[in-house]
């Protein structure tokens, strides 16, 4: 076990009357230098070349060893550094998007690992180094949960879990969030192997986090292994008109007439779905589920919205971004909204209530583009029974094939996740037919206007699974939220202390 550290015996509090780091134990320079640039490197060649995910491991390592640079400042910075080196890389097509206004959301999101890295720090300096080594996953993953999926300007894309793509063996247990845990506390495993301070109790840890990913996954499979074959199709069409999408839906039949439920992606019409669309349902008995608009409250000023297709009059205020399922016999049987509107984007109320589709084929969950990155929102169409996923989605060609590529891993990831199979329909790219197992055996091209994506969803007929961390990543979010309060509370008797000193 690591030696406890004792900074407030060693070096006196700082006028703020925070302890500092014993200069024993403090970082140089360069030697932090070497640290960030370890990190970014190691995370964006994981994320990028799967063969070479197992860098995750060096890029959490890097994070745990930063905790011991000399001053909170220094912690909170180092860690803003990171995050910028994580996510501008990745997500450069958010200037595309917002232009200059991309800054402050790539710094909001870099905030998080300088959080992170200023609560490990004065774990360190306040309770030691064997406090800081138990509580850095937790804090990790208490963290991820927290900017992922709780508050507001909420964002799950390059958490640590989404590097394994896909996750088959831990997220299919442990979900992404968990994912995440295991990895940093292997990251910190692997350390006290290369220290020679690795321990029984590491030994005994180590293999409970094996079994766990080893036999559970093996287990649930084995448990659900009964499956219902739907036979689907999709178009991928952008703005189009209702000839336009008559017309794509007859290729669609003709290429594929097997197909029993036809896709097409959010927001393909301005509204509900037109008449003549229903219709050909009817003609050709075909079941369709299409994106369009539920509309609640007509006005606004005239223009178009900011996601959707262009409006020639007056736009519609409020809305509901909805997937209506259009039956056999042209009427419209089941609708769901958008769970999760995007933030600054004219894109609809979110929706009031979740439910499965009954299906002829079985339940059903259907989810709008951006709702599947959330697993808040996929959690519980998993909880209702659903079998398999439906994913109407746009992805606008402007934003680029990059950022649809990212859209599209967290679609695999929910897959894996989950144990259900999921079907994805894009406005430009990119469409996905994935299995269980999060492997795509479907998919189109970007932009790839027109193409037809088409194969058999083989739906669970017990229903998916919801991965362990669903408990286990709020619970670590409670504990971050308790050390914060711990922290923040000593950090006032310090100061009041310096105050009485002086």
């Amino acid at each position: 076990m690591e030696t406890t550290a004792q900074p407030e015996r060693n070096v006196p509090p700082s006028p703020a009357g925070l302890p500092e780091v014993a200069s024993a134990r403090r970082l140089r320079p360069a030697t932090v230098a070497l640290l960030v640039v370890g990190a970014v490197a190691s995370f964006q060649l994981a994320f990028q070349f799967t063969p070479l995910c197992w860098l995750v491991l060096a890029y959490l390592g890097c994070l745990y060893e930063l905790r011991r640079v000399a001053t909170a400042r220094q912690a909170f910075y180092g860690g803003m550094v990171v995050g910028l080196g994580v996510f501008v890389p990745q997500m450069g097509f958010m200037w595309t998007i917002f232009g200059p206004a991309a800054i402050p959301l790539w710094l909001i999101l870099a905030f998080f690992h300088g959080v992170f890295l200023l609560l490990l720090h004065r774990v360190e300096v306040r309770l030691g180094a064997c406090w800081a080594m138990w509580l850095a996953p937790v804090l990790w993953c208490g963290i991820e949960y927290f900017r992922s999926e709780v508050w507001w300007l909420r964002f799950t894309w390059f958490t640590a879990g989404t590097v394994f793509d896909p996750p088959v063996g831990m997220a299919l247990c442990v979900g992404v969030y968990g994912a995440g845990l295991i990895a940093f506390q292997c990251a910190i495993f692997l350390r006290r192997l290369v220290s020679r301070t690795f321990s029984k109790a590491d030994g005994m840890l180590l293999a409970a986090w094996a079994l766990l990913i080893i036999v559970l996954p093996a287990f649930a499979v084995a448990s659900n292994a009964r499956q219902r074959s739907l036979h689907v199709a999709g178009v991928q069409l952008e703005f189009p008109g209702v000839p336009e999408v008559v017309t794509a839906l007859d290729r669609v039949a003709k290429a594929h007439p097997e197909a029993e439920l036809l896709m097409l992606s959010e927001y393909t019409f301005d509204g509900p779905v037109p008449d003549a669309v229903k219709i050909w349902c009817k003609r050709n008995d075909k079941w369709l589920v299409a994106g369009g608009k539920d509309v609640l409250q007509p006005g606004g000023s005239p223009g178009k919205p900011l996601l959707g297709p262009p409006t020639a009059g007056v736009a519609t205020e409020r809305y509901y971004n909805t997937a209506f399922v259009i039956s056999t016999s042209g009427e419209v049987v089941f609708t769901q909204a958008k769970s999760r509107p995007i933030q600054f984007f004219k894109d609809g109320e979110p929706a009031r209530e979740q439910r499965v589709w009954d299906s002829p084929w079985g339940k059903l969950g259907i989810a709008i583009c951006y709702d599947v990155s959330y697993r808040r929102v996929m959690d519980e169409l998993i909880r209702q029974g659903a079998g398999a996923l439906l994913i109407p989605t746009m992805d606008v060609e402007p934003w680029g094939e990059h950022e649809h590529r990212l859209n599209a891993r967290m679609a695999r990831i929910r897959a894996a996740e989950y144990g259900v199979p999921i079907f994805r329909v894009a406005s430009s790219g990119i469409s996905q037919l994935i299995n269980t197992l999060g492997d795509e055996q479907s998919t189109t091209s970007y932009p790839g206007p027109g193409e037809i994506i088409s194969g058999e969803l083989r739906l669970r007929v017990r229903g998916g699974t919801v991965p362990l961390d669903r408990w286990l990543a709020p619970f670590c979010t409670v504990v971050t939220g308790g050390v914060l309060t711990a922290l923040i509370v000593f950090a006032w008797r310090d100061r009041a202390s310096w105050k009485e000193s002086t």
